[in-house]
């Protein structure tokens, strides 16, 4: 009984310090903005660890999400996610180009209409928000060069519509989109239209003073500051920021998210397919050594999951495959180059056209490829040189052996009789007269029966 009321008092006690931290760390959660960083081109990797982010800050009941920027762009698909789940966010969420140097460019000025809260540090810039894909470089089909140059002319302004269907259609989705997100904001719409069709960018304090952006801040505490007492739309709440005391924590992305930062890049993929594709194919030319199997399955599978989040081209990867097919090809059915050449051109080809995207950072890289193709002709080379030395190597095992092979008669009767050869004792048959102790050369072998005639090094 004793030990029982000094138990009960011990245990309320340590209930209530397991509460009293509890509550004390979900104090210290609402009075903590969390910093998120977006550094480099936007992909996959950072539409995942952004959205995981904004849940988890909900869940923690964060008062403000920064995004801090410096990015010149991105894929399209990942833009989209991070904007979705900015928009679908309970926590206020503000977008912040820094540091000094940084941008906001293509992808990072849409995000930056999307946030409840836009800021800029001195020295960086936003803007040119033109579909890449059409934004320069070779004129595509359908455009007529001479025609855009005297348009662009007029009045002095670059001309403001695109001159192929593909190029209309693809800027009115854009101009659409980063037009419904300044309306929802109460941003400047025409600019965020001329950001699109005219590739135009703006200062820090040029965007702040077309409203563009709301604050122009030193540092992330400068913007909380700055921030405390505006009021924001989130959902269908009008949420007042109180921001001025809050703590300040970074939320770095956590292994997973730099992991598939890593091999979402198209160079690392592409060598991650062709590095699994020669594992596998050593593995089946040499069945049990396991090591290069298991290793290409791993560098394969992981390569094709990369590929399969990126805007792939299946056809080059169909011309990939192709190529090495061919280059395999080579080495078991040798053609005089001519599939070598075939496989080395599909592959270049394949590999050219396999990220069908030129957002910045997403391209695949030339000396990459040239360097898998190289290996890929080079191992090419040797498989066919040890096929073509082990075809002309003469036989050194099995029945087959024997054809060639010297000996020396044990006895001879007539046309038959017995001989040692390899220190074996072999029944015999030859044409020529032959006796005990004669060196003989197989000729033929039948069975158990060799063939012999008289060793022309020993009538010489």
């Amino acid at each position: 009984m004793r030990t029982t009321q000094i138990c009960a008092p011990a245990v309320l006690g340590l209930l209530l310090v397991l509460y009293s931290s509890a509550a004390a760390e979900e104090i210290g959660n609402e009075h903590t903005a969390l910093v998120l960083h977006i550094d480099g081109a936007i992909g996959p990797a950072t539409a995942s660890y952004v959205s995981w982010a904004l849940h988890a800050a909900a869940e923690r009941h964060a008062p403000l999400v920064v995004l801090r920027m410096d990015t010149p762009g991105g894929l399209d698909v990942s833009m989209r996610d991070i904007i979705r789940a900015i928009l679908a966010s309970k926590v206020p969420v503000a977008s912040y180009v820094h540091p000094s140097g940084a941008r906001a460019a293509s992808a990072g000025t849409y995000i930056v209409y999307a946030s409840h809260l836009a800021a800029m540090t001195p020295g960086t810039n936003l803007g040119a928000a033109t579909p890449v894909s059409i934004g320069g470089g070779l004129p595509l089909p359908g455009r007529d060069k001479d025609k855009s140059d005297e348009s662009e002319k007029q009045d002095g302004k670059p001309a403001s519509g695109p001159y192929s269907p593909m190029e209309a259609k693809a800027i009115n989705d854009a101009v659409a989109y980063i037009r419904s997100l300044a309306e929802l904001r109460d941003r400047n719409v025409e600019w965020a239209e001329s950001a699109v069709r005219e590739a135009a960018s703006l200062s820090a304090n040029d965007a702040l003073k077309q409203n563009v952006i709301d604050v122009v801040a030193t540092s992330v505490k400068d913007l909380l500051v700055q921030a405390h007492g505006r009021t924001v739309k989130v959902g269908e709440e009008q949420v007042r920021l109180a921001t001025k005391d809050l703590a300040i924590e970074h939320i770095e992305p956590d292994w997973r998210t730099r992991l598939l930062s890593a091999i979402t890049n198209p160079n690392v993929a592409l060598v991650l397919v062709v590095i699994g594709i020669y594992g596998l194919l050593f593995e089946f030319m040499n069945p049990g050594a396991l090591i290069p199997g298991t290793i290409g399955a791993i560098c394969l599978l992981t390569g094709l999951y990369a590929l399969a989040l990126l805007p792939l081209n299946y056809a080059g990867l169909g011309l990939m495959a192709l190529g090495l097919g061919l280059m395999i090809a080579e080495a078991f059915e040798p053609s005089f180059g001519i599939l070598g050449l075939g496989g080395i051109t599909a592959f270049v080809i394949g590999a050219a056209i396999l990220v069908d995207s030129e957002a910045p950072g997403f391209q695949i890289s030339w000396s990459v490829v040239g360097a898998l193709a190289f290996t890929s002709l080079a191992l090419m080379l040797i498989v066919t040189r040890l096929a073509l030395s082990s075809y002309r190597r003469q036989v050194v095992t099995g029945i087959e052996e024997m054809a060639g092979a010297r000996g020396e008669v044990e006895d001879w009767y007539g046309g038959e009789g017995h001989i040692v050869a390899h220190g074996e004792r072999w029944r015999a048959i030859s044409k020529e007269r032959l006796s005990k102790g004669q060196p003989v050369r197989v000729t033929d072998v039948d069975g158990l029966v060799l063939t012999v005639e008289p060793d022309s090094a020993d009538k010489s």
